[in-house]
């Protein structure tokens, strides 16, 4: 049975108000609405590249970005402050160097009590309850990364990852990028790939798949091997490979007769088996389904015999210098690249950096559209309410950036958006318009929503000029200085 640890029955204050008055930014900047209209020339783009990283929120990252709705502040100092239930104190949001982060709980349970309804007060207080609960099951979304201290609050700065804000200058930034649901990393790598989670009760059957965004069918990384431990003696789970029957994007790729490939970097998995700094890491690659890899457990891949285009990193390097990438592609990392903590910060920004790096320096720059982001927020705090779409999420902010030849420059995307954006653009760079729709897609199942035709979803056509010349590249060094704080420096 999976653990979660969930704040119930703990009354808080909302957030607390302890300034009033406007932020100044450096320099002005644009905003979109959500009624912005595609323009043309998205047939420039022949490779749409999606960099996906761990367990980040948006304030977490870009809470004192200047134009971005970030961290509320005057003269400063944060505005807004979050109940430490553990002291009956409110804590004020504060720069945290650690190149070490812990980070907090992040299940759908975890994520209700952040939001809070909207008061967006539960962070600390989960991420206590986590720790005082003694998880020490690294791969429980419930459980946070364990043994380090509260440093949900916390944030970073330029100065810590400056080529991720070098980014966000010299290209776009997108302000309201939601995570699609409310849970952790299976559903949001479902998602990823398919704008679903859920459970099948008959393989191969479309039509028996249920809604589960907290719970889809486990992979066997995340399963099995684990300890369970009852009236003094344990056992290990062992749990049979899930069948993902629903359809995902990769259909109606191959469908049509589309290029794609998953990237997965060898190494080991964002989270670990047995827990904490100390645990016994799970090994990772193009050959190992699971959490962050979860497409051959898709009946449309094995079916359609595309199980070869799940690939290691190097097939993506090898690509990316000779100019033959698909059209398609995703890249997860491995756990010390991931950013999920406790990984560090710096290590993850380098192996992004190298990876567009690659990309601006091969053939294909000049029709590529990179899209960066991280999962879920992994327990840390962010200010702004999610939107409802369905009962599935959006669930908290994350960063976005969008980085092209042909991306604005500078420029602040204030328009709702989640990683459905990204499936919606594939679809109208690649499938003339083709949406993931039971009705539509030649394979039905009983998805609650189709997730491109959200209301509330905006447009990424909004994030480019095609107009504009291809812009060169900007090639960042891997190793920036930082003002990152080593683990073990005194400084």
């Amino acid at each position: 049975m999976k653990r979660r640890v969930v704040v119930m029955g703990l009354v808080l204050a909302g957030l607390v108000v302890v300034a009033g008055g406007t932020v100044t930014y450096q320099f002005a900047t644009q905003s979109n609405s959500n009624t912005a209209q595609p323009v043309g020339g998205i047939g420039k783009i022949k490779h749409v590249v999606i960099i996906m990283q761990e367990n980040r929120s948006f304030d977490s990252y870009f809470g004192t970005y200047p134009g971005a709705n970030g961290i509320p502040m005057k003269d400063g100092v944060p505005t807004v402050c979050v109940p430490d239930p553990r002291v009956q104190k409110c804590i004020l949001p504060y720069p945290d160097h650690h190149d070490r982060n812990y980070g907090g709980p992040h299940d759908q349970l975890n994520a209700l009590e952040d939001i809070a309804g909207g008061s967006l007060n539960g962070f600390i207080g989960q991420a206590e309850l986590a720790s005082r609960s003694g998880c020490v099951i690294a791969d429980n979304p419930a459980c946070g990364a364990g043994g380090g201290p509260t440093d949900v609050i916390g944030y970073h700065d330029g100065g810590d990852i400056p080529n991720y804000w070098a980014y966000a200058r010299n290209y776009v930034l997108q302000d309201h990028m939601f995570q699609p649901n409310n849970s952790w990393s299976l559903p949001q790598h479902l998602f990823m790939v398919s704008e679903w989670s859920a459970a099948c009760v008959v393989p191969g059957q479309p039509m028996s798949c249920t809604n589960a965004v907290q719970n889809p069918a486990l992979t066997p990384d995340f399963a099995q091997g684990r300890l369970v431990r009852k009236h003094g003696s344990a056992r290990r789970l062992a749990a049979a490979p899930p069948d993902y029957a629903w359809t995902d994007l990769t259909y109606l790729l191959h469908k049509h007769q589309v290029s794609w490939a998953y990237y997965i970097q060898k190494g080991t998995q964002p989270d670990c088996t047995d827990g904490g700094l100390t645990c016994a890491p799970r090994r990772q690659s193009a050959g190992t389904p699971g959490i962050w890899n979860p497409l051959p457990y898709f009946d449309t891949v094995k079916q359609d015999h595309q199980l070869g285009n799940i690939q290691g990193l190097s097939h993506f390097y090898a690509s990316a210098k000779s100019g033959t990438l698909p059209a398609v592609s995703w890249i997860a990392p491995s756990n010390p690249n991931s950013e999920h903590p406790p990984a560090l910060v710096s290590a993850g920004q380098r192996y992004v950096t190298r990876l567009i790096n690659t990309i601006m320096q091969g053939p294909d720059w000049n029709s590529t559209a990179i899209f960066l982001s991280w999962d879920d927020w992994g327990g840390f705090y962010d200010h702004v309410k999610p939107p409802t779409v369905d009962q599935n999420g959006y669930g908290l902010r994350v960063p976005g950036l969008v980085i092209s030849p042909y991306a604005r420059k500078g420029y602040i995307d204030h328009q709702t958006l989640s990683h459905d954006a990204y499936v919606k653009f594939i679809e109208d760079a690649f499938l003339g318009g083709r949406r993931l729709n039971p009705k539509t897609d030649g394979r039905a199942d009983p998805r609650p929503t189709v997730r491109e035709s959200a209301r509330q979803l905006g447009n990424l056509m909004a994030d480019f000029n095609f107009n504009q010349s291809p812009r060169p590249p900007l090639i960042l060094p891997e190793n920036p200085s930082t003002t990152l704080i080593t683990p073990g420096s005194l400084r």
